[in-house]
């Protein structure tokens, strides 16, 4: 078995773009991965086509042999965009390999060390806590799901007294505790928008009282210290990671005792096979992992398989996916089943869908378990996207 051949495919996954490659071997085996969004994501398809030759030819189980020629041929470490590329070539090796064998790709980490994988659900669009309560209650009632994570945030924290944003803060998760069933989980992301450690903290034990499965990423990621400090200061679990790219900045990060959680994405950091390295130094530390994984239905396909046989696996980040053929409302109810102009492509014929709270496994269906509708890739379905940069009073520039 010999690789032959790389095909990229741009489509979209609701209002975010999707980046796809297959690679194709010369027995009639194809692998599938994907990239994460960083942006521009267009600039993808140039990296690729570079990276492509240097494996070409190459027997795809050699992975540890091909993703570090991958790495190593840089001059300087790879950055977003080509660990993203990167990322998405480690997929398909992974698909390949197991196909070759006929066995999902758990199969080939050691097995599966549990049988299912809980997930959990963002909502972002229900500030009002009845609204939110409604929210959940659907996502509950339809898919099982009991763990939530929302934003901490009720004010502009660049337009009022950060005292004030910490009071509104702790007194919306006080009343959605009061609201929701009492045995929902409930985490907070604060999106790395917060410059000072001290104010971290501050937020950070101001929810501390009311439970929060965790608190999530609420300063940048370049300073590991910093990130010491904060978990020190707090009286919560402390989660952070998608930021960063490797096993060296996550040891950094684990020996300055930054997190309870780390948050690594399979489609960040350079595919599986770095994945598996950064969650076994995080076993180490004591550090449990809660992956990264706002993409689309593939990648959550790749990361049930690391979480299926990870031991120090804790929850899974799940996004319901959205597109013409399988399209879901707030409550999960499937609300289309043919293609909807203007709405994006859904290119995963039977993705995983959690059952009571989990994503069930498997075993008869050889590499990720899913496939792959070709036909929706076939036609370009870009969608641009990026994030706004907040301005604050001033006129400088704040954090996204």
């Amino acid at each position: 078995m010999k690789i032959e051949r790389l095909r990229a495919f741009m489509s979209r996954d609701k209002d975010r773009p999707r980046v796809l490659i297959a690679i194709d071997t010369d027995d009639g085996l194809t692998g599938w991965g994907e990239c994460y969004n960083h942006g521009p994501d267009k600039a993808l398809f140039p990296l690729l086509d570079y990276l492509f030759p240097m494996i070409k030819g190459h027997d795809p189980s050699r992975i540890e042999y091909l993703i570090m020629m991958l790495m190593q041929q840089a001059r300087f470490p790879p950055g977003a965009l080509g660990l993203a590329a990167i990322s998405a070539i480690d997929h398909c090796l992974w698909d390949l390999s197991a196909k070759a064998l006929g066995v999902p790709v758990y199969k080939l980490l050691g097995g599966n060390a549990r049988d299912r994988v809980k997930v959990y659900a963002g909502i972002y669009t229900a500030p009002d806590p009845l609204e939110a309560k409604d929210e959940m209650d659907a996502l509950y009632e339809q898919w099982g799901l009991s763990a939530f994570k929302l934003s901490p945030y009720r004010l502009n924290i660049h337009q009022n007294r950060w005292g004030e944003v910490v009071r509104t803060s702790a007194e919306y998760f006080r009343s959605l505790r009061e609201t929701v069933a009492t045995h929902y989980d409930i985490a907070f992301d604060a999106h790395a928008k917060i410059f000072e450690p001290k104010q971290a903290i501050q937020l950070g034990n101001a929810l501390a009282p009311y439970d929060p499965l965790f608190f999530e990423e609420p300063i940048r990621p370049e300073n590991f210290e910093a990130w010491g400090e904060v978990k020190r200061g707090v009286t919560c679990t402390l989660a952070t990671g998608e930021s960063l790219y490797s096993r060296f900045e996550f040891l950094r990060l684990l020996e300055a005792r930054g997190a309870d959680i780390i948050q690594p994405d399979i489609c960040v950091v350079g595919g599986l096979l770095e994945m598996r390295k950064i969650a076994a130094l995080a076993e180490a530390h004591y550090v449990t992992v809660a992956p990264h994984n706002p993409m689309g239905p593939l990648a959550t396909a790749v990361n049930l398989h690391f979480c299926a046989a990870q031991p120090n696996f804790r929850i899974l980040e799940y996004r319901l996916p959205q597109g013409p053929g399988y399209r879901f409302d707030g409550g999960g109810d499937k609300v289309s089943n043919a293609p909807v102009a203007g709405e994006g492509a859904f290119y995963v014929k039977d993705p995983y869908l959690p059952k009571d709270g989990y994503l069930e496994l498997r075993p008869d269906r050889p590499g990720w378990g899913v496939e792959i509708n070709e036909d929706i890739l076939g036609t370009e379905d870009y969608v641009h996207w990026q994030r706004k940069v907040p301005i604050k009073p001033d006129g400088s520039t704040g954090y996204v």
